[in-house]
């Protein structure tokens, strides 16, 4: 058995939602606010006996419309669905507890359970009759608040709901359910035996190696603890008989003052005697940690990060002795279930990755039948499995839900819809703690290379654009591998991420001889000696061009100029000696055409200063082909023999980064005279413009 499904309706955040579960562990992703919380104080409604199940005015969805108020008193509905598990023994403790909840009998059969917080009949007329005169929905929950929240009950239903069959508080009491919210003391419940959750472990681990041994019948094993117990007390008798000699002498002084005070008048005498128990006898142990040296140190000498683990593991353990049937009898707990949020609050990179192997080994020994995190971190996102992954965002102020592992699916004509099994595969390989950013993000940028996700950010503060107070994030694909991604978001199929997605790539033009590879030219070189070659440009994103997607657009170079992002940067900033970094080559060459090209030179000059390599002869010869002057004009091939020289001196990343630098150190100068003006190149001016632009 395993919990399949909620469905939300007017509970805080959420108006109406359904979200699906699966076996095992579930990681629940997204923004702040996005409902991740929310959604699992919901489930605690149901499963956790400390939960408050009368709510409030606050614990109302405030999104309702006036007119919907007006017509009925508002109600939350939170709703349950627990299914069969793949490989569930039928004659279990499991279907036995939620054999009253079944809303479907035949395998896998189904079972439901519903919390309902309304206000009863008996008092809707007036509530009706308050609200008839309220002007906005404000007004109307002043009236829930002041005259009608306290009239609200609760019920919690099972099966059917319209049968209005409540349940029963003892199996209820069945599921174990484990909550460690976002701001928790771990370290209080694990000091020492006196406390509650480490005095329980502790009785039940005491004599583990003859509890577990399953070579020796029951009644041997009864017979070996009732023989440590009889030991046990011999030795702590002996103790206590060593007390009482030690504290002889000193026993006659002190009942003295008994005698003197009167307390002895019938002939009775105070004195001391005792008896030791092994739970009495837990008080006194603590929880220490041995190091690998052999030195101790108490728990709470650790960091916290430390800490949350080993109480994790104690939590585990709990849950290991509340659901053994042969401890606890028919007051063991039949279904654990533990839900952590945020557990990356005090753990490392590297320690949220062992946490969810941890967790995941765990949930095949069966400790734990199910698993609930809330999650902020990269690192444990890509960790995961995509299956793993729900995905909650908002849209229009309101929630929605994707499941990342249910996306890759492609429409079949004149069939089902099939899974996309290589993409799949190929995100969730790639999908590491830089890219799952994208999971987070309300608007995403995919670019090639890093030499873009390096340089965009500082673009976009030369168009007056802040990526980081949109909530951009740019996402480095290695490629031009962006259709494995956008599976993930495309609004036009379900279960999907509705954001806005820019997809920046190189137009990277071609020529290719008959029989022979295409091989990358030059944009100039595209049409000439057509009867020798044939030119193509990068097509791959075709389909996401101008306005041909709800969500999801693409942009490159122009056709006729571009070639690729070194290249345009260089065409459009051809007298701009901020491109020149210190990794570059061909830094004197390049600095004498940009003043060349600066002071008005002619093109002839231009090529006068190039060296006389193969490639340079490429770049003349070719300039120097009859090129339409409307399209061409010198000015545009002066701009190109300094792009095409700038291109065939970079180091993508290193140059990237060190011309980030430069350009950043440059727009910390606006406004003065030092500061040099820079063109974003035009294709990427307006990738960034739309996906900023709220519309």
């Amino acid at each position: 058995m395993y919990i399949s499904n909620i469905t939300i309706q007017n509970y805080r955040g959420f108006s109406n939602l359904s979200v699906d579960f699966r076996e095992g562990i579930n990681i629940l992703v997204g923004q702040n606010n996005s409902g991740k919380s929310n959604l699992l104080r919901a489930l605690a409604l149901f499963f956790d006996s400390k939960a408050r199940k009368q709510l409030s005015t606050n614990d109302f969805y405030n999104g309702i419309p006036l007119n919907e108020l007006k017509q009925h008193s508002p109600k939350i509905t939170v709703t349950v669905t627990l299914s069969q598990s793949a490989e569930e023994d039928l004659m279990g403790d499991e279907l036995v507890t939620v054999s009253s909840w079944l809303v479907k009998l035949e395998e896998p059969y189904a079972a439901q359970i519903q919390y309902d917080f309304f206000l009863p009949e008996e008092h809707e007329q007036d509530y009706l009759n308050s609200i008839k005169n309220a002007e906005s929905p404000m007004k109307v929950w002043e009236q829930v608040e002041n005259l009608f929240i306290r009239l609200y009950v609760y019920k919690i239903w099972i099966g059917n709901p319209d049968n209005q069959v409540q349940v029963d508080g003892e199996d209820l009491s069945k599921f174990d359910f484990q909550f460690l919210d976002a701001i928790r003391d771990v370290e209080r419940d694990m000091y020492s035996g006196k406390n509650t959750l480490l005095k329980n472990v502790i009785d039940f681990f005491l004599d583990y190696d003859i509890k577990s041994d399953e070579t020796i019948s029951q009644e041997e094993r009864t017979k070996r603890i009732d023989t440590r117990k009889s030991d046990f007390k011999t030795t702590s008798d002996t103790l206590i008989d060593k007390l009482k000699e030690r504290l002889h002498k000193g026993n006659d002084e002190i009942l003295s003052y008994a005698d003197h005070i009167g307390a002895s008048f019938d002939k009775s005498t105070p004195t001391f005697e005792g008896a030791m128990s092994e739970n009495e006898v837990y008080s006194i142990l603590q929880l220490i940690i041995k190091q690998h040296t052999g030195m101790t140190i108490p728990v709470a000498n650790n960091g916290l990060g430390y800490n949350n683990l080993i109480f994790m593991s104690l939590l585990l353990a709990k849950m290991q002795v509340d659901s053994d049937g042969s401890y606890l009898g028919s007051n063991a707990k039949v279904f654990p279930i533990l839900v952590i949020e945020e557990p990356e609050a005090h753990l490392h990179p590297t320690m949220q990755f062992q946490f969810i192997k941890f967790l995941k080994d765990n949930l095949k020994t069966n400790k734990v039948r199910q698993v609930f995190i809330t999650s902020h971190s990269t690192h444990i996102t890509s960790s995961a499995q995509l299956d793993d992954l729900i995905c909650l965002y908002r849209t229009d102020d309101r929630i929605q839900v994707s499941y990342p592992g249910k996306v890759f699916v492609d429409a079949q004509p004149g069939g089902s819809p099939r899974e996309n099994s290589d993409s799949k595969k190929y995100v969730q390989r790639f999908l590491d703690a830089t890219k799952s950013n994208m999971l987070f993000a309300e608007r995403i940028i995919f670019v090639e290379g890093m030499a873009e996700q390096l340089l965009l950010p500082v673009f976009a503060k030369y168009l007056g654009k802040d990526l980081e107070e949109k909530h951009v994030a740019v996402i480095n694909v290695g490629g031009r591998y962006f259709h494995h991604f956008l599976y993930l978001f495309d609004s036009r199929s379900k279960k999907t991420i509705n954001r806005k997605v820019a997809c920046i790539t190189d137009i990277d033009p071609m020529r290719q001889e008959k029989n022979k590879k295409a091989k990358r030219c030059y944009p100039y070189e595209i049409g000439i000696e057509d009867n020798i070659y044939s030119y193509q440009n990068n097509s791959s994103l075709q389909a996401y061009k101008d306005h041909q997607h709800p969500n999801i657009r693409s942009f490159t170079q122009d056709s006729t100029y571009g070639k690729t992002l070194e290249y345009q940067i260089a065409f459009e900033n051809s007298g701009c000696k901020l491109l020149i970094t210190p990794s570059l080559a061909n830094a004197k060459e390049l600095s004498d055409l940009m003043d060349a090209f600066s002071s008005g030179e002619s093109l002839e000059y231009l090529f006068a200063l190039l060296r006389s390599s193969e490639e340079d002869k490429r770049i003349t010869s070719a300039l120097r082909k009859e090129l339409s002057p409307e399209v061409w004009p010198e000015s545009s091939k002066k701009a190109a023999v300094i792009a095409s020289r700038y291109l065939n001196s970079v180091g993508k990343g290193e140059n990237a980064l060190e011309l980030s630098s430069i350009l950043q150190e440059n727009y910390s100068k606006k406004g003065t005279p030092e500061f040099q003006e820079f063109h974003v190149p035009e294709y990427i001016k307006n990738a960034i413009e739309w996906v900023c632009d709220d519309k």
